[in-house]
């Protein structure tokens, strides 16, 4: 067994959890002593610790590493921030996460009255949680704001395709495309949210995210930012909502950044709910009597980007050889089985295979081959490999397992790890080098929420090959589906060939819970409080 102390108590990792001898050079994780404690202790003295509370008033407590920079769903695109979004905001149409057919949520209906023209027919009687009426107005207002460059949405290229909305009617309205858009309907259902016109308008995204107000099942009742978020169920949520009306009382959601101190929460019982927790421990605290692991597969995609624009931190990357050498140098298939876990899968390409246009079938393919990889960076002149700084905020343990195949052909990789927002800022700066990082499309299944926002001159584009973005541009904009795909296809294919970006692996996720929650997942990553219950 491997043997590693922490604070002088001796933590032994069992067999099935242990790491190839290739990987062992990666720091173990460091466990609090309490949480040392409570595993080494066994099942017979777990049955002490104390109930969590959360049933006992109705109350769920969640905590999460990342905090949003903003709740406004336009101004965010932290995980945690769409999971909130999704619970106190309602959008026009609803997509089932199982069947995935198109509802109607706050519009009744809807007609698609030419590829560039839907037309809405809106729901009556629904109010906002500050009491102001929903209408026309609701997302004439909304979806115009958020639309105009101008305004700067953070979630850009979620309403950047919207050319205008107009009102029809009090209970009616029109939406143009600027050119025809197939994904319509997918970004309708689940990132454009609507917000109410009198109060956004006199508030504006600042004031939306000091005082959240939407239409969902969970209204903000209090929200401190950096540290936590209080929800409580809307009990005047209109019945006609796809969304089932929520049945837990109320949800706090605390940002806690150390993982270890969440384990020790949901340990003790200060937690009911942790998600994105590394498996090994995840598997370790659902053996825990008070606790549950569930586990599911997700749409979010994990890479590496290279920065090759002009003045990038590291000029190295722009030799194709080089970043060849980058791909080869990772085990990707031995850090899918002992690191990122079952429901995973590995990824030829950047983007979500289940989404509509996404093909994992690209030209070439990279296999692990460090020996080929020293050959190529020798060939690029740099036989003694190089120094170079690696951006993370999440999965710290797969970035470091990274560092070293890194360094075992000579690139020596310092981790600069950060929360989204920052490490987001220095990527747009052009102050990043490599980054490894993931994305989850905001929910929408569709190619055009992936691949684009990383190769089609967007803020987040570090390659910037107009030929990648042309072929984008085109594949978005195209109604027949066959010829759709090929043009998504050619664009991935010139991705892999110039190794503009290492494409990783699909990310399974581990959620940690107290055995009194009823709780589902599901493969868009988002947590239905409305769909949860107390056992």
């Amino acid at each position: 067994m491997a043997d590693r102390r922490v604070n002088s108590v001796p933590f032994r990792f069992p067999l099935r959890f242990a790491l190839p001898f290739s990987l062992l050079r990666r720091p173990l994780p460091r466990l609090p002593l309490r949480t040392l404690a409570s595993l080494l202790l066994g099942a017979a003295a777990l049955t002490a610790l104390p109930a969590h509370a959360g049933k006992k008033d109705d109350t769920l407590r969640m905590a999460y590493d990342q905090a949003p920079e903003s709740v406004d769903p336009y101004y965010n695109n932290v995980r945690i921030g769409v999971i909130i979004a999704a619970n106190v905001w309602d959008t026009l149409l609803y997509r089932d996460p199982v069947t995935n057919e198109y509802k109607g949520q706050l519009a009744k209906s809807f007609t698609q009255v030419d590829d560039k023209t839907m037309e809405f027919e809106l729901r009556e009687g629904v109010k906002f949680h500050n009491g102001e009426e929903f209408d026309a107005d609701s997302v004439v207002y909304t979806l115009n704001y958020v639309a105009d460059p101008k305004n700067k949405a953070v979630t850009q290229q979620n309403v950047a395709w919207i050319d205008k909305v107009e009102k029809l009617g009090k209970y009616k309205v029109r939406l143009t495309t600027k050119e025809p858009f197939p994904g319509a309907k997918e970004y309708l259902s689940t990132t454009a949210a609507i917000h109410p016109a009198k109060y956004y308008q006199e508030v504006g995204p600042k004031g939306m995210n000091a005082k959240p107000v939407g239409s969902g099942p969970y209204k903000v009742v209090d929200y401190q930012p950096g540290k936590s978020i209080t929800l409580e169920r809307n009990t005047d949520y209109f019945k006609d909502s796809p969304k089932a009306q929520p049945k837990i009382g109320k949800v706090v959601i605390r940002f806690i950044p150390d993982r270890q101190t969440q384990m020790a929460e949901v340990i003790s019982g200060g937690e009911d709910l942790i998600m994105s927790v590394p498996k090994d421990q995840a598997e370790q605290l659902g053996g825990l009597p008070p606790l549950q692991m569930v586990t599911g597969d997700t749409m979010r995609i994990v890479f590496m980007q290279m920065n090759i624009q002009e003045g990038t931190p590291a000029p190295q990357l722009k030799d194709e050889r080089v970043r060849r050498a980058i791909i080869h140098a990772i085990d990707r298939q031995a850090m899918l089985k002992n690191i990122v876990g079952e429901g995973g899968g590995l990824i030829n390409a950047i983007c979500t295979p289940s989404q509509a246009g996404c093909t994992q079938d690209v030209t070439p393919t990279y296999k692990y081959d460090p020996a080929l990889s020293k050959k190529l960076l020798a060939e690029a002149g740099y036989p003694n490999g190089f120094d170079i700084d690696i951006v993370a905020y999440r999965e710290r343990n797969q970035t470091e397992a990274i560092i070293n195949y890194l360094q075992a052909v000579g690139i020596r990789a310092k981790l600069n790890f950060l929360q989204y927002a920052a490490m987001r800022d220095m990527i747009r700066a052009n102050k990043a080098a490599l980054t490894h990082q993931t994305w989850a499309s905001n929910l929408v299944n569709d190619v055009s929420a992936s691949t684009p926002v990383y190769f089609a001159f967007g803020n987040d584009d570090v390659t910037r090959d107009a030929q990648v973005r042309d072929l984008l541009d085109k594949g978005d904009h195209t109604i027949d589906s066959a010829t759709r795909n090929g043009l998504y296809k050619q664009a991935l294919d010139l991705i892999a060939q110039k190794a503009y970006a290492v494409p990783l692996w699909t990310l399974p996720a581990y959620y940690v819970a107290t055995k009194d929650l009823n709780f589902k997942p599901y493969s868009d990553e988002l947590i239905r409080f409305w769909d949860m219950s107390w056992k």
